[in-house]
């Protein structure tokens, strides 16, 4: 258990019970075939800098201008975060601080609408793939700020920009928010601009999920066209749990006084080391690969489920995910979740455009491929996993199916280890 925690004889001696939830998730990530498409695996290097000492240290600040002393260590660290995601995506200005992806997005409305206002915000409908943080009434977004949403079109489940543009020009929003949760397709990231200049709102890009596929070249990248793009750095780039903010150096001062003193206090130091790491390990030629790799796989499974008979959202994917309706196999998307994690396959229940079921039992689930590619997975396991799928979601009641099915899981986690030795 070494390789997991930093001193884990000292874990196991001073809390036993959090020692055992620790090492049974271990044994869980071993065992289990990770679909989840917002979750990864972290690098050993990247979880031994969280881990490290810069857990410690309070900087309340940016480097060089804390509001304590003893920094010198913890600005190299984010200056470096700082430096790497500026050279990797080709941004003018990072700020590494944000704890999270709502924090980061919190700052983003923060710095540029005014609470309870009339500065509208104009983004996807979190039941057609866009996120709770983009306006859901239950989120401080929708609380706090004015969300107009806009719809993928019911045909094509596609984005249509001339319904968008539509929408800009009647609510002229102060703000364009494009970006996705579960939306598979590619974002036409320069009609997008052009709707933004026509109505003079700022663009901004949630990359939350695909930025791993843009640093790897694997998907179109937002940095040319986007005036603020949020991130968080845990998914497809392989980091620590956590987030940054690319933006224009015009907007530079106006977004580190959102994350701080706004939105948050002190900055988690060893986490911010962690990002560095990860922008660090995207820099390297393999990550090109893997990136590639990711959105070969998310194809091919996609290919694969609707081989077995769900039906796949928009037709396809071009990015990490698949959103599949389950539906035609005549079970739910909560009940597809159950069965396939009583199997080893860890996925998530999702709700499809235009769902006729409520959001907690949805009609479809979302897969993801970043976990397997990580791991080197790639078309054939894609194939043997969709058809252990198959199997299951249409005799969800099965015993000796779902025997069968880990077995074969199985057979795939023993080939591909998670954190092996």
């Amino acid at each position: 258990m070494s390789g997991f925690v930093a001193d884990w004889e000292a874990l196991v001696a001073t809390d036993p019970e959090v020692a055992d939830a620790v090492a049974s998730e271990v044994r869980r990530e071993r065992s289990t075939i990770r679909l989840v498409a917002s979750e990864n695996y972290a690098s050993p290097a990247v979880l031994a800098a969280l881990a490290s000492t810069m857990n410690n240290k309070y900087a309340e600040g940016y480097p060089g201008r804390r509001y304590y002393g003893g920094c010198e260590h913890v600005d190299v660290v984010e200056r470096l975060a700082i430096h790497r995601a500026k050279e990797l995506f080709g941004a003018e200005h990072a700020n590494a601080q944000p704890h999270a992806g709502a924090q980061a997005n919190l700052a983003v409305l923060g710095a540029f609408c005014e609470p309870r206002s009339d500065d509208t915000v104009l983004g996807l409908l979190l039941s057609h793939g866009g996120h709770l943080t983009h306006g859901s009434p239950v989120n401080v977004s929708g609380k706090w700020f004015r969300f107009v949403s806009y719809e993928v079109d019911r045909r094509t489940e596609m984005l249509d920009m001339d319904r968008i543009r539509d929408l800009a020009l009647e609510h002229r929003p102060k703000i364009l928010l494009a970006g996705f949760t579960a939306y598979p397709r590619v974002i036409d990231f320069e009609a997008f601009r052009s709707i933004a200049d026509e109505i003079g709102a700022l663009l901004w890009v949630d990359a939350s999920h695909f930025i791993g596929l843009v640093a790897g070249g694997a998907y179109p990248s937002p940095i040319p066209h986007a005036d603020v793009v949020t991130f968080t750095t845990h998914k497809t780039l392989r980091g620590p749990r956590g987030a940054m903010i690319l933006c224009r150096e015009e907007h530079a001062k106006t977004i580190d006084k959102a994350v701080f003193p706004m939105t948050q206090g002190g900055p988690i130091e060893n986490t911010i080391a962690a990002k560095a790491v990860a922008l660090k390990e995207a820099m390297a030629p393999g990550f090109r690969d893997y990136a590639a790799r990711t959105v070969r796989t998310a194809r091919a499974l996609g290919g694969a489920l609707a081989d077995e008979g769900l039906r796949i959202v928009a037709g396809g994917t071009d990015s990490h995910l698949v959103l599949a309706d389950v539906r035609p196999l005549g079970i739910g998307g909560l009940e597809a979740e159950i069965v396939c994690d009583e199997v080893g396959v860890s996925l998530n229940k999702n709700s499809i455009p235009f769902d006729p079921m409520p959001p907690m039992r949805p009609s479809g689930i979302r897969v993801g491929t970043p976990g397997p590619a990580t791991l080197g997975m790639d078309e054939a396991e894609m194939k043997e996993i969709a058809s252990i799928l198959g199997e299951v979601l249409r005799r969800p009641d099965d015993g000796a199916v779902k025997s069968a099915a880990l077995e074969r899981v199985e057979v795939l986690t023993s080939r591909y280890p998670v954190y092996p030795g």
